[in-house]
Parts: structure tokens; C-alpha cells; sequence
């Protein structure tokens, strides 16, 4: 049987994300717009964890080659919602709450299984356990950064949502601009340092909640 460097897992790790992690993403999103009356996204066919339907191939080239990248976004109609500035806020939040929960349980089963525990080089334990860190850190970093209250990010939901009317206009109107200066900050380093600082504080938190649960491996 070949060893498995860790590289080669980061790899593997980047692979499962756009076929599990991308695909339970969009679903969210498609689910929660479709509980909050909008069933746009369920009749496109997007309320589904099948990787076919949510697939981006740049968005999935780049995540696998860099660790970073997207799926395509789900359908929304926010005409359909009763509240639509509302609707629209809490189907965004959906998608990085997947991503929140999918990094606790890979925190809480890295755990569980002795992960995070000494254990001989070559052993599948260890092996499994750096899968499941990257998989939390991967999970984390998408979470993070999607919450950017930035169009068309997640996050810049949540931010027209509590902003008032007018203002939350003028940030839609300009969203390409906003978006654009976020990705010269990622290129700069300037956003990503805040974003990895937050990224291992929470992963802290959920690595020290999770050393109560029993090793069972």
C-alpha cells in the first residue's frame, strides 16, 4: 500500500470538499430559501446534495489547486420571501453555517478517534486524523470567508440586512467595486491574515469543547 504524504491528503481533503462539502453548501442555501418560500433553487435542481448540480469548474479547479475557490451559486428569488431583506439574510447565512457545523463534527470525530493523539507515522489513525484536520480548516476557511460582509459574498447579506434601506441600496449598487478590492486584499495578504488569525481561533475553541468527548480508537 503507497504512503500517503500529507500533501498528497491536503489533496484528497480539497477533492472531498468540492464533491461533499461545495455541493452541502449550495443545498443549505437551496433548502433554507426553499423553507422560507422560495422554491426557485428546488425546481432548478439545486436542492440536492449531488455534486453535478453545483459544480463551478474554475470555482473547483482552483479550490483544488489552491484551497480556495466556489461552487455556483444557488437561485434566489427574494420577491417570494415574506420578508424578502430578511429572507435573503438568513438563506445566505445557511451556507457558511454547513460549512461551521461540517468543521465542528470533522473537529469532534478527529478527537474521537485519538487524532490529535501521538500515534506511530505511518498508522491510519494518524492518517485520518490529518484528513480531518484539513477538512475542519478547509471548512472554517470557507465559512470565514464567505461571512465577509462583502457582495456578493454571504456575509454582505447579513450587513444589507442591518443596514438601512438606502444604505443597503448604495451596497448592492456598487457591489462589483467591493468585491474587487476584497480580492486585491486576499492577493495582498491584507485580508487573509485576519481571516487565518479567526480561522485558527475558532478552530481552537471547537479543538478545546471537543477534548471532553472520549477516544473510542
Amino acid at each position: 500500500m503507497p504512503v500517503l504524504n500529507e500533501s498528497m491528503l491536503m489533496y484528497l481533503v480539497r477533492l472531498m470538499i468540492i464533491l461533499l462539502i461545495n455541493p452541502l453548501h449550495e443545498c443549505a442555501h437551496a433548502w433554507a430559501a426553499y423553507k422560507l418560500g422560495d422554491p426557485t433553487a428546488r425546481n432548478q435542481g439545486r436542492m440536492t446534495l449531488s455534486p453535478i448540480a453545483h459544480i463551478d469548474p474554475w470555482g473547483a479547479l482552483l479550490l483544488f489547486a489552491c484551497g480556495f475557490g466556489w461552487a455556483k451559486p444557488v437561485p434566489v428569488n427574494p420577491r417570494n420571501f415574506e420578508n424578502p431583506r430578511k429572507g435573503m439574510m438568513l438563506t445566505a447565512v445557511a451556507g457558511p453555517l454547513s460549512n461551521l457545523l461540517a468543521a465542528a463534527a470533522a473537529v469532534a470525530a478527529c478527537q474521537m478517534i485519538g487524532g490529535y493523539l501521538p500515534v506511530q507515522e505511518s498508522g491510519t489513525v494518524r492518517i485520518v486524523g490529518i484528513m480531518l484536520q484539513y477538512f475542519a480548516i478547509i471548512n472554517l476557511n470557507l465559512c470565514v470567508f464567505n461571512m465577509v460582509p462583502v457582495p456578493p459574498l454571504d456575509g454582505s447579506r447579513v450587513l444589507t440586512y442591518l443596514l438601512p434601506s438606502k444604505a443597503a441600496f448604495w451596497v448592492v449598487r456598487n457591489q462589483r467595486y467591493f468585491y474587487g478590492a476584497v480580492m486585491v486584499l486576499m492577493l495582498t495578504g491584507l485580508l487573509s491574515r485576519p481571516m487565518v488569525w479567526l480561522t485558527t481561533v475558532i478552530l481552537t475553541l471547537m479543538e478545546r469543547a471537543a477534548a471532553f468527548l472520549p477516544v473510542v480508537m
